[in-house]
């Protein structure tokens, strides 16, 4: 009997999957950064300047500069649009055509003004990325309105990791600078030190490729510690330190104006006049971060010192007067600012800053008598008298204050409306408020689109030093006795500006973005400011009634390895009748701006900035160009001085020396490759005083090494 076969079952079987690869362990160094990073990001939303127009600038964008990081922050500017140069004595830069209406912030918190006339605080190494913030401004930012340099610090410099570095080359140039960054805990900690040496400090008043009497030795320092408290709160220090000497460039051939004692001849060439200025800042800054809320209070000060030291002879000898100046500043001041999500269309942002600054401004003149005529000799050619000695001196203590409040409205998912209120109070040499209105329109409606148009009121308060009074009864039969006695004091500038632009990605072209930009700005008491004498400060003045207009255009183009850009800006600024601080003027010149509408000293008719860098084979390639058609200059600024082109050349490689994961960087570059010689400012116009010339050819040569 066969028995019958069991039915064999026949399971599948499924082939196992290999399990997926584990993530490697994060280290604590990784999460701290990512927490911070949410910390950043939040910190960035709640100061957003939603409704302007911003130009960025990313760590990678300076260090392709030619020069790199050892491009001093005002020289990398230039290549933003709409920025154009000056002398040293003149505020280095201007941004759509305004004189020192720039307000620095680094990590969303404003830093006070100090007093400095050439002083660079900020260092381009510390910068992990930057933002030219233009335009109708949103109703957090305040006081300085023409344009807002937003600074976030480095983010990558906290892995235990540093460099060194030495640079140098034409004109005596040396530079050594350190920096470390790590972490300890739950602290991230960032250091960097930097000193400059050179023998062409401040531009050189003569066109010669060497300048005379002109050296300069600056030592600059920063730190940055930021701990996080718990998962919500983060408590940062930032400290910055600068302290310059400068000796003032002479300029040979000038001819003597008056009897001192007898001396009717003095070598201009010989003259040795000084500056030396010192620059520090802290900010403690505690940020939370809660559901639906950020807020970041902050705590700064700064305190700022200048002292210019005449020739005690040869000054008088020229000018007539030898001023001793001595400028102190000293801010205390919190700041507020919280964004608060309401429901998915709204986030409401308020905030207020108070500071209090106690300034010191001091001249101690030596002057020579004159006459009733204003004669400085008598018929026989021999001084009335000896030079005298005038104190004159100003202290104040003043305050600021401001709030704001604004709504940023997602109308549709394409379309934001920005509108708020602004309150600025000053109690300074002159009392003043304003309630100022900004709204501003955004529509992206298609990915890569983005147009904008605003409104905004201003209030800008003088910087206190530079509005501090002068004391015209003690100069009265000398030779600083000025033709107009006119002094009324200086006040706060009032204005309105308009702004409308786009920003579009050419997908047509993959990596290409263009962008154009419109403004117009009606002003009252227009601010300016101008070295009226030898000595390298600035003394500020208002304008009845300005106006401002113009138009900036701006292309990038990134294609792997290449980046392109290139700008353009044409501007009009002109403005009439000056009504304070009148006896800075000649009485003839007063008279003929209070009849019409005259342009600034610093108004400059089109303004090109151009840069190309390329990594090949582990070497970087880079150029840049600038172009300028002249600031003005003449009587009453009627003329114009000549266009200049100036471009500049870099080239850099990474070698492994030392090791294959700290590599060793060498960098050549030049300064005006074609030595192009051009003149800044040739010593007339309004509020200048001498001539002043962009840098000749210069090589540099530099070596960097990773730690």
């Amino acid at each position: 009997m066969v028995k019958p076969r069991r039915p064999v079952t026949r399971v599948a079987t499924q082939k196992r999957r290999a399990p997926p690869p584990a993530s490697p362990p994060q280290t604590e160094e990784k999460i701290l950064a990512g927490k911070n990073e949410k910390f950043d990001e939040a910190r960035r939303n709640i100061v957003a300047a939603t409704g302007a127009g911003s130009y960025e600038m990313s760590q990678q964008a300076l260090e392709a500069l030619p020069q790199g990081t050892n491009t001093t922050l005002d020289r990398a500017l230039l290549q933003a649009p709409g920025v154009s140069q000056d002398s040293a004595a003149s505020g280095n830069l201007h941004i759509r055509n305004e004189h020192a209406n720039l307000q620095y912030r680094i990590n969303g918190i404003m830093l006070p003004d100090g007093v400095g006339a050439f002083g660079q605080i900020i260092d381009t190494g510390i910068v992990g990325s930057l933002a030219l913030i233009t335009g109708a401004l949103p109703a957090q930012y305040g006081l300085h309105t023409a344009a807002v340099l937003d600074i976030q610090t480095k983010a990558d410099a906290f892995n235990n990791s540093g460099s060194v570095s030495v640079y140098g080359g034409s004109h005596g140039t040396i530079t050594t600078s350190a920096e470390y960054g790590g972490t300890v805990g739950q602290t991230q900690y960032y250091v960097s030190g930097r000193y400059f040496g050179s023998n062409l400090g401040i531009e050189n008043p003569t066109s010669a490729n060497n300048a005379i009497h002109d050296n300069t030795s600056q030592e600059k320092g920063f730190l940055y510690l930021s701990t996080v408290l718990d998962p919500a709160s983060r408590l940062t220090l930032m400290s910055g330190v600068s302290n310059g000497s400068y000796e003032i460039p002479n300029n040979p051939g000038q001819s003597p104006a008056f009897n001192v004692g007898g001396i009717t001849n003095f070598d201009s060439s010989q003259l040795n006049e000084r500056q030396t200025e010192f620059n520090q800042f802290n900010v403690l800054a505690y940020q939370h971060s809660g559901d639906g809320y950020d807020f970041q209070l902050a705590y700064f000060n700064r305190y700022s010192q200048l002292h210019f030291t005449p020739d005690p002879i040869g000054d008088l000898v020229f000018n007539g007067v030898a001023s001793d100046v001595y400028r102190q500043s000293v801010v205390n001041g919190i700041q507020e600012d919280t964004s608060y999500q309401l429901g998915f269309a709204h986030t409401l942002k308020f905030g207020f800053s108070t500071s209090v600054e106690r300034s010191v401004v001091t001249n101690i003149s030596s002057v020579l008598p004159v006459d009733s005529s204003g004669n400085q000799v008598d018929a026989m050619g021999n001084p009335i008298g000896p030079p005298s000695t005038i104190f004159d001196s100003s202290s104040k203590t003043g305050e600021l204050f401001s709030t704001y409040l604004l709504d940023e409205w997602k109308i549709t998912n394409n379309l934001t409306l920005n509108a708020g209120l602004r309150f600025d109070q000053m109690w300074q040499y002159v009392d003043a408020n304003q309630l100022s209105p900004r709204a501003s329109l955004t529509w992206k409606p298609y990915d890569g689109t983005t147009f904008h148009a605003g409104y905004s009121r201003n209030f800008t308060p003088p910087d206190q030093v530079l509005a501090a009074p002068t004391n015209l009864a003690l100069v009265q039969g000398t030779t600083a006795q000025p033709s107009v006695s006119q002094n009324d004091p200086v006040q706060p500038e009032r204005s309105n500006v308009y702004d409308i632009g786009v920003d579009q990605k050419i997908y047509a072209i993959p990596g290409l973005e263009v962008g154009v930009d419109a403004y117009y700005k009606t002003a009252t008491d227009l601010l300016d400011d101008g070295q009226f004498g030898a000595a390298y400060v600035l003394s500020a003045f208002n304008y009845a009634r300005a106006q401002n207009t113009g138009i900036e255009l701006k292309t990038s183009y990134t294609n792997g390895n290449l980046r392109l850009y290139g700008n353009l800006a044409w501007a009009r600024q002109r403005a009439t009748d000056v009504v304070s601080n009148q006896y800075l003027f000649g009485s003839d010149e007063l008279a003929y701006i209070a009849n019409g509408y005259v342009y600034t000293d610093h108004a400059q008719l089109l303004t090109a900035s151009a840069g190309a860098s390329y990594l090949w084979n582990g070497t970087k390639f880079s150029a840049d160009m600038i172009y300028g058609s002249g600031l003005r200059n003449g009587f009453a600024n009627t003329t114009t001085l000549p266009s200049y082109t100036q471009v500049n050349l870099g080239v850099s490689h990474d070698f492994n020396i030392v090791s294959a994961a700290k590599p060793t960087t060498l960098r050549f570059d030049v300064v005006n490759l074609f030595d192009t010689i051009y003149e800044i400012r040739d010593g007339s116009g309004i509020g200048v005083f001498a001539p002043q010339y962009g840098p000749r050819r210069g090589f540099y040569f530099g070596i960097s090494q990773k730690l």
